[in-house]
């Protein structure tokens, strides 16, 4: 099986000692996609979840210790999203692995997680760009009340049709939990968009609503993106959260309207 309730999740777990990539556990992304709506085979967004880890290390040939951060990129248009915890474990079970040179490991962490997500995953070794603000409009500092932590609330999101704008939205405030373990996973996101002027007040109520939801990381970039669409019917739209580091992992889900570039840099905030 291939529900969160079955991989290594919440589970006491010994750290691998030898290489294992039937350690990697892929959860399906379709039933999350249905839930919200979103056909599988007809996506309405553009996207990849993107993984930087910072505990990565094999053996040369002689045996000296590797060490390296990856940048690792999972195409939203795979079948399977790659579980955390499993993705720890298995780059932990390269620790005592021999490899030629720093290309053969690379290529064989990219082949094992291209074969867990079912699509190719691009790996790049190098330590991202650090960004001490994130872009555009600060949500946080909204003298708002709030009293709804769960579940999301989509009826908070508005937009005014009569002011069209391009603008960049974010907030440090949003907190959702793991749906198996229940911890926190904490996050700043941004919205960027062109379009009828999304609300503020609502906007930030919304992602504050997700503070005791239990999702996945990437389920829950896609909600968010879904309900912004549907809500506020935006010409074009690009949600990114960034996600806080846990074992050595941060993941930063990225999706955005079809013809939208990719971020041309690879960063990571101050709390990452």
């Amino acid at each position: 099986m291939n529900t969160p309730q079955d991989s290594s999740l919440g589970r006491e777990v010994a750290y691998p000692s030898q290489y294992d990539p039937a350690l990697l556990f892929p959860i399906p992304r379709r039933a999350a996609r249905e839930e919200i709506g979103v056909d599988e085979a007809n996506l309405p967004f553009v996207g990849h979840d993107r993984w930087q880890a910072y505990e990565l290390s094999w053996l040369d040939r002689r045996g000296k210790p590797r060490v390296a951060v990856a940048t690792i990129s999972v195409p939203c248009t795979s079948p399977n999203l790659i579980e955390s915890k499993s993705f720890k474990l298995y780059l932990n079970s390269l620790n005592s692995t021999r490899f030629d040179d720093d290309e053969q490991a690379r290529q064989r962490i990219a082949g094992d997680l291209s074969a867990c997500a079912g699509a190719v995953v691009n790996v790049v070794f190098g330590v991202p760009l650090l960004v001490e603000a994130a872009e555009g409009e600060s949500l946080d500092e909204l003298d708002v009340a709030i009293e709804r932590y769960g579940p999301p609330a989509p009826e908070y999101l508005s937009a005014n049709a009569g002011q069209v704008v391009t603008e960049t939205l974010s907030s440090a405030l949003l907190k959702s939990n793991c749906p198996v373990t229940g911890q926190p996973d904490w996050a700043s996101v941004s919205v960027r968009y062109r379009g009828p002027r999304i609300d503020r007040e609502g906007l930030l109520r919304y992602l504050v609503s997700y503070r005791e939801h239990a999702e996945f990381h990437e389920q829950c970039v896609e909600r968010i993106f879904n309900e912004l669409t549907l809500r506020c019917q935006p010409e074009w739209l690009e949600v990114e959260a960034r996600y806080t580091r846990r074992g050595g992992l941060d993941i930063n889900p990225w999706r955005a309207s079809a013809g939208i570039e990719q971020p041309a840099r690879t960063v990571r905030d101050l709390r990452q």
